[in-house]
């Protein structure tokens, strides 16, 4: 059974600030890392447009019915991350201007994650992504410089229980390796590779990982396959465990170790704006998978969690927490009609999820406007 969360270091304040429920709650020991989850990456400045009618037309003005801002980049999985209770401590460069006071000021003081090994970049600019939803889809435009380099510290990367990894085609980040050699649970997604080449062996850090989460489409080109499923299949040659998300037909995912599969299908809902929903799946499914849940029920929870957070607006801040989920899954079991097997599905999260669940605090949605004052 789950329970409140507590701190590893990070202080009373951080504390009030944990989601109420500590999936890990059963697994601890005195000898755990003081990290369940560590990452790096670039934070941005998200702005959301949503409820737009169709995408812009050239030449045209169009007019947006909803607007947010949140901090995104890999700030989108650091929340997403934090709010089901895994204590997460992220890396990152942060504009010296209010666009990255915002950003950091949101992750640590908003979501209690550690920001120790994060820097503010003198006269550096926060990156920033204008984001379009519409149709269910999205359109964006991002503007930004590379941060100077800094070496790393030397305790960096922390020991954690797991790392999530973006790689990137041609080229290894040293950082995964070692994380990998100090313990850590390796979780890799990939982007578009804008080369061409769809080649494997190009994904040199992919070696480390546990788990390879790519979209249909970026698996049946790295295998060669017509077929989402016999991707997944075919990745477990290179990775232990494989997840490939299938968009509205859910995700498949097989454990080469075990033979072990499960596929899960897509909740249906209405998607008010879909930026941050792979952090968000990715996130699940790493939780279920440190806490040592089946297969099936690992994929189940990353595909819940994304479709509750495309009901929101913004990539970090749409992410979930465990209020939210237990609500979903009250609901679901209180509306007639329902499919037995389906609800059974979802039967695991009985356990997890109080009968009621009071937050110690709102959870931050995004906001149109940065910089109004908070009122007394």
């Amino acid at each position: 059974m789950a329970s409140t969360a507590s701190p590893a270091s990070t202080g009373e304040g951080a504390h009030r600030r944990q989601a109420q429920v500590d999936p890990l709650a059963l697994l601890r020991t005195a000898q755990d890392p003081p990290w369940d989850v560590y990452l790096t990456g670039t934070v941005f400045l998200d702005i959301i447009f949503t409820g737009l009618d169709s995408a812009p037309v050239r030449g045209t003005e169009s007019w947006a019915r909803g607007m947010g801002s949140s901090p995104g980049g890999v700030a989108n999985m650091a929340t997403a991350l934090a709010r089901l209770g895994l204590r997460t401590s992220l890396a990152a460069a942060f504009g010296d201007d209010h666009y990255g006071e915002y950003c950091w000021d949101a992750l640590e003081q908003g979501e209690g994650i550690d920001l120790s090994l994060s820097r503010t970049v003198p006269g550096w600019h926060s990156p920033v992504t204008v984001s379009m939803a519409y149709e269910g889809e999205r359109t964006m435009v991002s503007h930004g410089h590379e941060p100077p380099p800094e070496e790393p510290a030397p305790d960096c990367p922390p020991r954690a229980r797991a790392a999530v990894a973006s790689l990137t085609p041609g080229r290894s980040s040293p950082w995964i390796a070692q994380a990998a050699r100090k313990g850590a649970l390796i979780f890799g997604d990939v982007g578009w590779d804008d080369t061409g080449a769809w080649d494997l062996a190009g994904l040199p850090d992919l070696r480390y990982c546990e788990a390879f989460l790519p979209n249909a489409q970026e698996a049946m080109r790295y295998t060669g396959t017509d077929c989402p499923r016999a991707a997944a299949h075919a990745l477990t040659d290179h990775v232990p465990v494989a997840v490939v998300t299938l968009g509205a037909e859910g995700a498949y995912a097989v454990d080469g170790r075990t033979g072990e599969c499960a596929e899960v299908p897509a909740i249906e809902v209405e998607a008010l704006d879909p930026t941050g929903a792979g952090d968000v799946f990715v996130a699940g499914f790493v939780t279920g998978t440190l806490a040592g849940w089946p297969l099936a029920d690992r994929l189940a929870f990353a595909g819940l969690t994304a479709a509750l957070s495309v009901q929101e607006f913004g990539g970090s801040l749409s992410a979930p927490g465990w209020a939210e989920v237990g609500a979903w899954w009250r609901k679901v079991q209180s509306v007639e009609g329902q499919e037995p097997a389906a609800l059974r599905r979802y039967g695991f999260l009985a356990e997890l999820v109080p009968q009621e669940l009071v937050r110690p605090w709102p959870l931050r949605r995004a906001v149109p406007t940065i910089g109004f004052r908070r009122s007394a």
